[in-house]
């Protein structure tokens, strides 16, 4: 899927007119993806992650397409965002709800609309599958702003509230 969009070049005061493709990852885009959890993690809860754990981790999704997959946009040849659609059953409705996680657009290209590019790209995988019933992703609290993101591309507030339990001793994971 390719959007036109226009951005202002840097120090020139021109606008540029550029094509973004929307696409599923593949395993060589696995360093960015790998960049851009430890960039979230840090921004949106202070944490640094264990790259000896998140780079086995990414990569085990482009090896075992049960895990779920990625979804990149990719701008001049440089990944400038992405997420990761993992999947649920649900069977008071026979179908899956695909979970949207580990979202991030890089800082110089957010206000863009990107992760609403993301978004319709997944909604029409999902389309093509006919066995998908809805979308669910979590958000912290206090991300304020993204909620608004989810909201303007249809998404509601759902009427469940999340618990977890670690299992592991290092709860960063």
């Amino acid at each position: 899927m390719r959007a036109k969009h226009t951005r202002l070049v840097s120090g020139t005061g021109f606008v540029k007119q550029g094509a973004m493709k929307i696409r599923k990852a593949e395993s060589g885009d696995a360093a960015s993806l790998i960049d851009f959890n430890q960039r979230m993690a840090l921004e949106t809860e202070g944490k640094q992650l264990d790259e000896s754990v998140l780079s086995p981790g990414v990569n085990a999704v482009f090896s075992d397409a049960s895990k779920g997959f990625y979804v990149v946009a990719e701008e001049d040849g440089s990944i400038v965002g992405g997420l990761l659609v993992t999947f649920e059953w649900s069977d008071w409705r026979n179908k899956w709800f695909w979970w949207i996680q580990s979202v991030y657009i890089v800082p110089s290209s957010r206000g863009r609309g990107i992760y609403s590019r993301l978004y319709e790209f997944v909604k029409a995988e999902a389309a093509k599958q006919g066995n998908v019933c809805g979308f669910r992703l979590y958000v912290e609290r206090e991300n304020v702003h993204a909620q608004k993101v989810y909201e303007k591309v249809g998404m509601m507030e759902s009427i469940y509230l999340m618990y977890e339990e670690y299992r592991s001793v290092d709860q960063s994971e």
